[in-house]
């Protein structure tokens, strides 16, 4: 009788994705957040497959994880694997629907740049379905299941298109900024803020009061659009990036009483995954977000 010994089985998928990312990201909990999962389920399933293995792949220490030897020279061959297959799983799914393509982009973004234009842009790609989501950072193109990004980014990739170079300057009502004569009569009013922004009235003030100390007093909002719709209500002078508010300059529901405006470091910038081709879809809808700005 012939002998069919048992085919050695193979570590979990999830195991090795856990360990993939925590190696890269260096931690557990960045891991989980990526992966969509607990800090404890990175934790469990990276003993699972320490124990599989019969080796550690990670040092516990009082600061964090840090890899051992073995993890360190696993790890290049094991993102090399999960880039791939993540580049696969876009492929089938662009062949699968290749007119339609998912954008990731800033909330404030989405809501006070692309909005506005997304009238536009089904004008100029009326055959591509776009789809969009808002998120706080920029997804990995590789291996989240996202055609194109529209973010802030102060270190974009090589091939991205920068759509605007913004800039900051104090924006509010007409009836507010009656009461503004210079930078300094600020220091009396209700300064608004974006919490994520938190140094833009600094980076402002920069400019405007070289050498002077200026310290906003007003309400921080978590979401950049609610700071806009108060700027709006006349609850206080915003610090807006020009590029996120120009309807509503051009329109006159808010002006921008002061001449002084400060650079935005990072610029308002879209990409696609490297390689994608000029005629898939992604590279059309970016193509065309280049004409909207």
């Amino acid at each position: 009788m012939p002998v069919a010994p048992p085919s050695p089985r193979l570590p979990s998928l999830n195991a090795l994705r856990a360990f993939e990312a925590a190696a890269r990201l260096g931690g557990f909990a960045q891991a989980a957040e990526e992966l969509h999962v607990t800090p404890g389920a990175i934790t469990a399933l990276i003993k699972a497959l320490e124990s599989d293995l019969g080796a550690p792949l990670f040092v516990r220490q009082a600061r964090g994880v840090a890899l051992t030897d073995i993890g360190r020279r696993a790890l290049p061959a094991f993102s090399q694997v999960f880039d791939r297959l993540g580049e696969a799983v876009r492929e089938l799914r662009q062949d699968a629907a290749p007119r339609r393509v998912h954008l990731a982009a800033l909330p404030a973004i989405a809501q006070l740049w692309l909005a506005p234009r997304l009238s536009g842009l089904r004008a100029l790609v009326p055959d591509i379905e776009v789809s969009v989501t808002a998120m706080e950072k920029p997804p990995n193109l590789k291996r989240a299941p996202f055609d194109l990004c529209l973010f802030y980014a102060e270190a974009p990739p090589a091939d991205a298109l920068a759509l605007a170079q913004d800039r900051l300057t104090p924006v509010c009502t007409p009836a507010l900024a009656r009461r503004i004569t210079g930078p300094k009569d600020l220091a009396g009013m209700v300064c608004l803020s974006d919490s994520v922004w938190a140094g833009d009235w600094a980076r402002w003030a920069a400019v405007a009061l070289p050498g002077q100390v200026f310290a906003p007093r007003g309400p921080v909002f978590s979401l950049y659009a609610i700071a806009v719709q108060e700027a709006l209500n006349g609850a206080g002078v915003l610090i807006a990036r020009q590029a996120l508010v120009s309807p509503l300059l051009a329109s006159g529901a808010l002006v921008a009483p002061l001449d002084a405006v400060a650079r935005v470091p990072a610029p308002l910038a879209a990409w696609t995954q490297a390689g994608a081709g000029r005629g898939r879809s992604s590279a059309q809808v970016l193509r065309a977000l280049v004409q909207l700005a």
